[in-house]
């Protein structure tokens, strides 16, 4: 039985917590133990739920057990191996390879910071693992979990505190 605020996330791309199910998108890599950067796989394993990023301007903050904050257009994340802030939130402009998290489409309106390679960071394992708003089609990510933005609303006023995935 997993950790109370714990879901779990099976290859199926179901996610189940505490009587919620709900459909999601993962990896197009699928789902790998040996994550490593760029291969587009979601990795297995409990990945806490750091703290949750929103675009103040598409919606309201979530309620969440964990730190929320604001987006900015400015921010970004590092996702070169040989850049020292390797997986970490950085301001844009920033030369190193990076993404952006405030985006156009609706996909990045609300981001969970989930915990993968952070502590502490191996280069080359993988970054920028989130929690996020999944396409209409559910079209597979680059290697997080994707939900509707309704799901993902409600499993963070669930008391998410982590995801299990199960390969």
């Amino acid at each position: 039985m997993p950790e109370p605020g714990t879901a779990r996330v099976t290859p199926d791309g179901l996610l189940r917590m505490e009587g919620l199910l709900m459909r999601c998108a993962l990896g197009h890599g699928g789902i790998k133990v040996d994550k490593e950067e760029g291969d587009g796989a979601t990795p297995t394993g409990i990945l806490p739920l750091r703290r949750v990023l929103y675009r103040a301007d598409r919606g309201v903050p979530p309620r969440s057990v964990v730190p929320v904050e604001p987006l900015a257009p400015e921010d970004g994340w590092c996702d070169d191996p040989r850049d020292p802030a390797y997986n970490t939130r950085v301001k844009l402009p920033y030369e190193a390879s990076h993404e952006e998290l405030w985006r156009r489409d609706a996909i990045y309106d609300l981001i969970g910071i989930l915990g993968w390679n952070d502590a502490p960071v191996v280069r080359g394992r993988g970054s920028a693992i989130f929690l996020h708003v999944a396409r209409p089609d559910y079209a597979p990510t680059e290697g997080c979990i994707a939900l509707s933005e309704p799901d993902v609303r409600a499993l963070l006023a669930a008391g998410l505190r982590a995801i299990e995935v199960i390969g």
